[in-house]
């Protein structure tokens, strides 16, 4: 039986983007295709994800009931989830009742059955594989501009960078002058570092 590496599963609420705030069960998944530093990509990734424990779907499944019963969207996250999501984790999610949410860097095509598709670009744009999303979120720091993605999207973040649980003063400025510049996009912190939850 296929097996998927998971960091965790929890459940919380969205930090950022359009869904902002609503409950959601979180299944990390191990394992990244990139790693970001502040010398490439202008932060340092915040989340540990290269610890992990082999599911199967079904174990998945029984980790996500023993949390909660009324909830009904999962966000796959990572890492990169893009690595191991595939067709029959989402027809078994699915079948289970649960509308699914993905967070990706983009570098990877997407299978298709997904409810809700969030394209965190880290790379060139040449490099992004997934071309179609509900959201596009970049995270910049104070200096970085904002790129001419090849992403169609309904919705278009800007998310200043974190250093630890705070952002820069000087970073938030300029993303806030970033989005009067650019009225496509619009702001997005990660309000869960604010919350003080995962």
């Amino acid at each position: 039986m296929k097996s998927y590496r998971i960091n965790e599963i929890f459940f919380s609420l969205q930090g950022e983007g359009a869904r902002t705030g609503s409950a959601g069960l979180f299944v990390r998944f191990s394992r990244c295709n990139l790693t970001c530093r502040v010398e490439t990509h202008g932060f340092d990734c915040d989340t540990e994800f290269e610890s992990g424990t082999d599911f199967t779907a079904e174990e998945i499944l029984a980790e996500l009931r023993a949390l909660t019963s009324n909830c009904d969207w999962v966000v796959l996250t990572g890492g990169e989830p893009g690595l191991q999501v595939d067709t029959e984790l989402i027809e078994a999610l699915h079948e289970a009742g649960y509308k699914l949410a993905i967070e990706t860097n983009g570098t990877v095509e997407l299978p298709e059955g997904l409810d809700w598709i969030t394209v965190s670009p880290k790379v060139a744009e040449e490099a992004i594989r997934q071309r179609q999303a509900d959201e596009v979120k970049v995270v910049c720091r104070h200096g970085q501009a904002v790129p001419e993605t090849m992403v169609e999207a309904d919705h278009y973040w800007i998310s200043p960078a974190f250093e630890g649980d705070r952002v820069d003063d000087r970073t938030l400025d300029w993303c806030i002058q970033l989005v009067k510049q650019n009225p496509r996009w619009r702001l997005s912190v990660q309000m869960h570092k604010f919350w003080g939850i995962r």
